[in-house]
C-alpha cells in the first residue's frame, strides 16, 4: 500500500534549502505538518455533530443505488475515539467501512470528564455486550485511536473482553506509555498514559491465552507518541501485528485512506483466519 502525498507549492524552494536526504525529512514532515492541520480545522468544525451519542437502531437497507461490495454477514465494528474528542473523527472511516460491506459499524462516545482508563474499560464491556445481544454477534472488531484504542485493551487483556473482541485494531496508541506534553499531568488519564503507570504495568502483565487478535497501527511522524515504537504491541502472550505507517500524523491516522484500506484488511485476515499467526514487522504503509 502506498500513502498518496500531495504536492505542496514550496516543495521546489524546500529541495534547494536543504540537503538532499535532509531535505526528504524536512519535506515529509512540512506534508504531514500540513496535512495535520487541515484534518484538525475539518474536525473542529465536525465536533459539534459527534457530542451527543449515536442513535442505535437495527442496521439500515443498503440503497439501490449505492455501489456495494458483495458481502457475507460480518461482525460489528465498534469505533472509539482519542482523549479530549467524540465519535465525529470517525466520520470518514466509518462511511468507507461501510462502503465495503460493514454493514454494522457504531461510533462510542466516552465522556470527556472520564479520569480513569479502567472504568471506562468497564463501560465499554457493557456496550460491547449490549451490542452483542441487539445484533446477535458473539463478538465484534473494535478500532480505537490512540486513547481509545488503550481502552480497548485494558478491556480485552484484563477484564475478559476477548471473549467478546475478535479484532482489535489501534491507531496511534500509547501501549507502552509516551512521555509527550509532561504540562498535561496534571489530568488523571494523562498520568495513566506515562510509562511505567500503574495501567502501563497491569498490560505488560501475563495474558495467557487472550483470543484477541491485535493489529496496531503506528506512524513514524506521530508527535504524540514519545518514543515512536510506543504505538507497537510488544507482549509475548498477544497475537499481535504492527503496521507501520509513513508519512501522516497523530490526526491523520483515523482519516488517511490507505490506513482505512488497512484497517479493512486487518479485518478480512482475521474473519478468514489467514495470517493468524505474531508479527512484529507487519504491513508497511509507505
Amino acid at each position: 500500500m502506498k500513502v498518496t502525498r500531495a504536492a505542496l507549492p514550496f516543495l521546489p524552494l524546500c529541495q534547494r534549502l536543504f540537503p538532499s536526504r535532509l531535505a526528504g525529512i524536512s519535506v515529509a514532515i512540512l506534508k504531514a505538518t500540513a496535512l495535520e492541520i487541515a484534518i484538525l480545522a475539518g474536525h473542529l468544525l465536525l465536533y459539534p455533530s459527534g457530542i451527543t451519542p449515536e442513535r442505535r437502531s437495527a442496521p439500515p437497507l443498503p440503497s439501490p443505488d449505492a455501489a456495494q461490495l458483495p458481502t457475507e454477514a460480518k461482525p460489528p465494528v465498534v469505533l472509539l475515539h482519542g482523549f479530549i474528542d467524540n465519535r465525529s473523527v470517525f466520520v470518514l472511516l466509518r462511511r468507507n467501512l461501510a462502503q465495503h460491506g460493514r454493514q454494522h459499524v457504531e461510533s462510542l462516545n466516552y465522556s470527556p470528564l472520564t479520569c480513569d482508563i479502567r472504568t471506562a474499560a468497564e463501560l465499554l464491556g457493557r456496550h460491547i455486550e449490549e451490542i452483542c445481544e441487539r445484533t446477535g454477534h458473539e463478538r465484534v472488531d473494535i478500532v480505537g485511536h490512540s486513547l481509545g484504542g488503550l481502552i480497548a485493551r485494558y478491556y480485552v487483556q484484563c477484564l475478559g473482553g476477548d471473549t467478546h473482541v475478535r479484532t482489535l485494531v489501534t491507531l496511534g496508541t500509547p501501549h507502552s506509555g509516551t512521555r509527550v506534553a509532561p504540562l498535561m499531568n496534571a489530568h488523571p488519564i494523562v498520568r495513566q498514559m506515562r510509562p511505567g503507570s500503574e495501567v502501563i504495568e497491569e498490560l505488560r502483565g501475563p495474558a495467557p491465552g487472550c483470543r484477541t487478535h491485535f493489529v496496531s497501527f503506528w506512524s513514524d511522524l506521530d508527535h504524540l507518541m514519545d518514543p515512536l515504537e510506543t504505538a507497537c504491541v510488544d507482549h509475548p502472550d498477544l497475537l499481535a501485528q504492527n503496521v507501520r505507517v509513513s508519512g501522516v500524523g497523530h490526526l491523520a491516522l483515523p482519516v488517511h485512506p490507505a490506513v482505512a484500506a488497512g484497517i479493512r484488511q486487518a479485518l478480512d485476515i482475521a474473519e478468514t483466519g489467514v495470517g493468524a499467526t505474531a508479527q512484529t514487522g507487519g504491513l508497511t504503509v509507505a
